[in-house]
């Protein structure tokens, strides 16, 4: 029974969130799930919907991610944490947010030695792109600390504490070489209204205190909406 799934936010278990993610595609009692429904699908696996995050970060609420076949975005429900229902579903961009350093000068070593911290991918000019049929024209490193399917106020502050770390070498990377956070997000086209990202006064002082710009590239995925 559903009040069987109520106790609190710590036992509800992964098992019982996809429990009633799974009832509500089934029986759609939602308007916006019946909508969605309509145009796209979810990714399914031996017959049962993908899931590729539970994010139990938010207070009071669990959010579901679930990949959308053949789109670059999620299908999310809302879980009110304490009752154990879905309160809201929707849809939420890819997002993908990290710092990277560019040079046509320096190798992709040279730039990965100015920072202690992780490079995720890299390549040095001259290098083979990964069609093979021509070369990179400049070094390059990134740094992505969140890849996983995040909001982007979130991502952007996950790898804003975790560049923190090593202010001093992404200050001299920002110096030395073109440094800057890079966000690409993929939106679902819906109704035609996207919104936008959100900058919040704590992460343009973390941006300034490490002498950052911010970079977006914006896309949109998917069929519209049907009209009643």
């Amino acid at each position: 029974m559903l009040r069987d799934l109520t106790i609190s936010f710590n036992m509800l278990t992964d098992e019982q969130v996809i429990s009633l993610v799974e009832r509500e595609l089934l029986e759609q009692t939602m308007g916006a799930t019946e909508q969605f429904l309509a145009i796209h699908s979810p990714v399914l696996v031996e017959g049962k919907p993908k899931v590729d995050r539970i994010d139990r970060e938010r207070e009071g609420r669990i959010v579901v991610y679930l990949p959308v076949l053949e789109q670059q975005f999620y299908f999310t429900f809302y879980i009110n944490a304490e009752k154990g229902e879905i309160t809201g579903m929707d849809t939420e961009a890819w997002q993908r947010v990290y710092f990277r350093a560019t040079s046509e000068t320096m190798s992709a070593d040279d730039l990965k030695a100015m920072t202690r911290l992780m490079v995720t991918n890299w390549w040095s000019k001259g290098d083979l792109k990964w069609n093979g049929r021509s070369a990179h024209k400049y070094s390059n490193i990134e740094i992505l600390s969140n890849p996983e399917p995040d909001a982007f106020e979130d991502k952007l502050k996950k790898l804003l504490d975790y560049l923190l770390e090593d202010a001093e070498g992404i200050r001299h990377l920002v110096r030395q070489a073109k440094g800057y956070i890079q966000v690409a997000t993929d939106f679902h086209f819906g109704n035609g209204m996207l919104g936008g990202p959100f900058l919040s006064a704590e992460a343009i002082q973390k941006m300034a205190a490490l002498g950052l710009s911010i970079s977006f590239d914006l896309y949109v995925w998917g069929e519209p909406f049907r009209e009643e």
